[in-house]
């Protein structure tokens, strides 16, 4: 019997492997992203992967301000999912970002979240938060998660600031801030509108929509940094992102696609 060899043995494994070579880790892309995006993110990752099984995401969540600390120190991502676009521009002054430019993906918005079972009247609008029945108000921290700075920017803008400051609790970013609401550790919340439809917070409270004038456009960019220059499975990932799949997606957990206002209150 005539033995197999060499080039043979590889003509096999390809053939018993379904004709596909093992995945390199250069085609990896390594993310991070913004926590207001999360369940829109885990969605768009798993389409995105049923279509290149040959690409893996590996993703990380967290507040904007905490990526931007990391990258600067060379915490090695190839994309970063801002939640603003402040946090990008910073990272492209210290030469840390490609040269492909910055893009807007998504718009956001902020809500105002109550537990299913509070008595707070949420028909009086953000007036609500004044309520005796609302005694911790949550909210991201202003000072690096761009949903906190939104949050502060519509509580000043009627009047209520000064009002609630003493019944503030901050989260880490915004995910953490309605894992606060939601866990019965706050009575309220100032949370990502992307967050309030969520599978985990949709049947178990209910929110208002606050209004867009009221705050900065909530612009989400993303950009691609240094160490994911040139990956040929990054823009293959960026065409998704904008692509109809995943404008379907983040249309769906509330985001504004740019180009269509049709979500803006």
């Amino acid at each position: 019997m005539k033995k197999i060899t060499g080039y043979g043995l590889l003509v096999v494994f390809i053939l018993i492997s379904g004709f596909s070579l093992p995945v390199q880790a250069s085609d990896n892309i390594l993310i991070a992203v913004a926590s207001n995006l999360r369940f829109a993110m885990h969605e768009i990752c798993q389409d995105f992967q049923e279509e290149n099984y040959s690409i893996q995401t590996k993703v990380s969540y967290g507040s904007s301000g905490n990526f931007f600390a990391q990258i600067s120190q060379g915490a090695p991502f190839d994309i970063f999912f801002s939640a603003d676009a402040t946090y990008p521009e910073l990272l492209e002054k210290e030469g840390l970002t490609a040269k492909e430019p910055q893009r807007v993906y998504a718009v956001g918005k902020i809500v105002l979240w109550f537990p299913i079972e509070s008595e707070v009247d949420s028909d009086t609008g953000l007036q609500a938060v004044t309520s005796p029945a609302v005694k911790k108000l949550a909210i991201a921290n202003p000072r690096h998660a761009p949903y906190g700075r939104a949050a502060e920017e519509s509580l000043r803008y009627y009047g209520l600031w000064e009002k609630v400051e003493e019944k503030l609790i901050y989260g880490e970013n915004v995910s953490q801030t309605a894992q606060f609401v939601h866990t019965g550790a706050a009575d309220a919340g100032i949370v990502a509108l992307s967050l309030a439809i969520s599978p985990k917070m949709l049947d178990e409270g209910r929110y208002w929509v606050i209004p867009d004038e009221s705050h900065g456009d909530i612009e989400q960019i993303y950009v691609v940094l240094k160490r994911g220059e040139g990956k040929k499975s990054i823009r293959k990932f960026l065409d998704f992102i904008h692509g109809e799949k995943g404008g379907e997606i983040l249309s769906r957990y509330g985001f504004v696609i740019p180009g269509n206002g049709e979500n803006r209150s």
